[in-house]
């Protein structure tokens, strides 16, 4: 029994309110016996879900089943209970076997699916992947990417403007596995058309897209404007403006917004040089950027850091943020019956925030990942 916290539930924010943990799940009535903690001050949110997330604690989800998990607990650690794991344009065959290896770690529940950002990109928005690499999205070898994942490919972001993007898009869409729009120099048009054909993420909004025009609004229009698209974005201070974040919010709605980290290896660790991919990145001040030609590569975001910034440094209400790094990505991979939000019969996935909103504890399945020290 967690007692006297401000506990965030789908219909609002309880003041002094209670939560019950028996085994894996949370209950609607306390356990016979039940252990009480007095977490009075404090806030208990959901776990937080994570979409897009390449690595961290120096490791990356395009390397072996130990960086994998070096990883997975690096995110965990702070506040990340659910987390797909993103791999980076790289050969074909390379992506194939990943996928394999992802999927075992899939099909043991250490990651909810895979996101493949890359290769069906445009090198004209390629961002911190290999140009030589790239290639169109043949729905082919976007098929081929499926099957290597056995079941377990969540996400494939693709430039649709590209030849065989619409076709792809349909495809993905046929299979369960979302089609998000991103690294894309597409127009308006060709936006819209991609969402007909079944497009549901904007991966990470503003940023490797073209920027907002008054004669030429671009993707960023079409993605704002359409409810069947949820908008990703990195809430880090580097990758967006609060205003446009502000901009995101306004159009979109808290109930269209996932945050992401677009974690590159070097989350949770410190400065200095790191892999993306077969791309060298230096990280300085905790900002990343390619060693070859500048551009931002990816973040060393944590999860519990965007919620922190969104709530203190951009003034969202705490259910706001709540819905966007938990509630949303949650129902986007299907899983909102199990996760995202603090109800009796979920998995007992939830994060402890001091009264400033730093992270205090981590539950992840009935079991402490991170035991809040209290006095």
């Amino acid at each position: 029994m967690l007692t006297g916290a401000n506990v965030v539930l789908p219909t609002g924010t309880v003041k002094g309110g209670q939560l019950a943990v028996e085994g894996r799940r949370i209950t609607g009535t306390p356990p016979a016996g039940a252990r009480r903690i007095d977490v009075t001050g404090h806030w208990l949110v959901p776990g937080f879900v994570d979409i897009h997330n390449h690595g961290g604690g120096g490791a990356s989800f395009s390397g072996t089943a130990e960086d994998i998990l070096t990883a997975i607990r690096t995110h965990r650690a702070h506040g990340t209970t659910t987390l797909v794991a993103s791999t980076v344009t790289d050969e074909m065959d390379l992506l194939v076997r990943q996928a394999g290896l992802l999927s075992e770690l899939a099909e043991q529940g250490d990651i909810a699916g895979i996101h493949f950002e890359g290769p069906f990109i445009s090198p004209c928005r390629k961002g911190a992947h290999s140009e030589e690499l790239l290639r169109d999205p043949d729905p082919a070898e976007v098929r081929k990417l499926i099957d290597a994942a056995r079941g377990k490919a969540a996400m494939v972001t693709l430039a649709a403007e590209l030849p065989g993007g619409i076709d792809s898009v349909r495809l993905l869409a046929e299979h369960g596995v979302i089609a998000a729009i991103g690294h894309t120099d597409a127009s308006y048009e060709q936006t819209v058309e991609a969402i007909d054909a079944g497009a549901t993420v904007a991966t990470h909004l503003f940023n490797a897209m073209p920027a907002l025009n008054h004669r030429a609004p671009g993707p960023i229009a079409a993605l704002l404007e359409d409810e069947r698209v949820t908008v990703e974005l990195i809430n880090d201070g580097v990758h967006l403006h609060p205003a446009a974040l502000e901009l995101a919010f306004r159009h979109a709605g808290a109930e269209r917004v996932a945050f992401i980290t677009d974690a590159m290896d070097a989350a949770g660790t410190g400065d200095g040089r790191y892999m993306l991919g077969p791309l060298e990145v230096e990280v300085s001040e905790g900002v990343a950027r390619l060693v070859e030609g500048g551009s931002i590569a990816g973040s060393t975001l944590t999860l519990d850091r965007a919620f922190q910034r969104a709530v203190t440094v951009d003034k969202l209400p705490v259910e706001d943020a709540v819905t966007a790094l938990s509630a949303n990505p949650a129902r986007l991979l299907g899983l909102a019956d199990r996760i995202g939000s603090l109800e009796p019969g979920k998995d007992a996935d939830l994060v402890l925030l001091d009264a400033d909103f730093a992270l205090k504890g981590v539950m992840r399945q009935g079991e402490w990942v991170v035991a809040p020290q209290l006095p």
